[in-house]
């Protein structure tokens, strides 16, 4: 895709603090070779973040580890916007205008919720019911044309469609927002637990053989990938024979993205082979790439004043599109501006 100006990409991910293998080739990898392509807006959604409750210093702290993680990665500051959520207003702004516009049916569909809120619903923050809303002003407020979706935040996207496509009939304003399309990355849609291979890998699974993170030393991945679960049987001829063994087609999906190889020659030069040797070279293949990642990510968090001004200079620049649309859309609603 050849670079246009009107081609806008958004992506926000979560200040976790420790990034993880899953959010390196989930989605930090595709954002690396979009920002060759087209103009990207790429956000720390910490405002996300509080709709459970932070300990506010580990936020802190967890807001700059993942600049961090997004630098050493190879994101740049000069080429795509790096900011922090919470530093440019206008998403809090937009987010409450589009509350008014999208319903609570619309709402009541969305399956994240029932999943994060549980069977204690009641309990739960109206920030954590709402997130959606906020989700499609982050995305609108820059009026973005693409978004890189993992699976789970597919029904979030067609939200911010639905919201989108209602604030331009609502108001007659044909086109104002764009309909965002969504980049689904066809290679790899989710990086699973090493423990289990139906689960999402997750900082939030206890335990740390779950996942490969992203500062984890060459012995630290040794031993996990070694103890990561498989089954009995050897790696198999084609793709077919992976559908009920979700543990092998966790590993071989993780070999073939880390290698950028094609998962159909993989398993046509491994078949037959047992997991302990592929394991091998699956663990020396993550430690070529990961650990010199977490090297970096390790200078970088000793220099706080370099990535604060990364996030400085990214919310001016996100600031001053946020600023003139939101303005345009203040009009459009009708308020007042002095």
């Amino acid at each position: 895709m050849s670079k246009n100006s009107k081609s806008v990409v958004f992506s926000g991910v979560q200040p976790t603090g420790n990034l993880h293998l899953g959010n390196y080739l989930g989605a930090i990898k595709n954002f690396v070779n979009l920002q060759k392509k087209m103009e990207c807006i790429y956000c720390i959604v910490d405002l996300h973040a509080i709709t459970v409750f932070q300990d506010p210093k580990e936020l802190k702290k967890n807001i700059l580890d993942t600049t961090a993680g997004f630098v050493a990665c190879g994101l740049d500051f000069k080429k795509s916007i790096i900011f922090n959520q919470s530093s440019v207003s206008g998403h809090s702004e937009l987010a409450w205008i589009l509350n008014c516009v999208s319903r609570v049916g619309w709402m009541n569909r969305m399956t994240q919720f029932k999943e994060k809120a549980g069977k204690n619903k009641e309990n739960a923050s109206v920030g954590l019911y709402v997130y959606p809303n906020l989700m499609a002003a982050d995305i609108l407020l820059y009026k973005s044309t693409h978004v890189p979706v993992g699976d789970d935040q597919k029904q979030h996207l067609e939200l911010a469609r639905d919201i989108a496509q209602k604030f331009n009939n609502d108001f007659k304003v044909n086109n104002f927002f764009p309909i965002p399309e969504p980049l689904i990355q066809k290679k790899l849609s989710r990086v699973m637990s090493l423990r289990d291979g139906t689960k999402k890998m997750s900082k939030s699974e206890e335990s740390n053989y779950s996942r490969i993170d992203l500062q984890d030393s060459a012995d630290e991945i040794n031993k996990k990938i070694k103890k990561a679960k498989t089954d009995s049987l050897p790696i198999p001829g084609n793709i077919e024979e992976l559908k009920n063994r979700p543990e092998a087609l966790n590993l071989l999906n993780i070999y073939s993205f880390i290698t950028n190889s094609d998962l159909e020659k993989i398993l046509e030069n491994m078949a037959g082979k047992d997991f302990s040797k592929f394991k091998n070279e699956l663990s020396d293949a993550l430690v070529a790439t990961i650990c010199p990642i977490g090297k970096k990510i390790k200078e970088l968090k000793n220099d706080r004043k370099y990535l604060m001004r990364i996030l400085k200079e990214g919310s001016n620049k996100a600031g001053i599109i946020a600023k003139e649309n939101l303005d345009k859309v203040k009009e459009i609603v009708g308020f007042i501006s002095h």
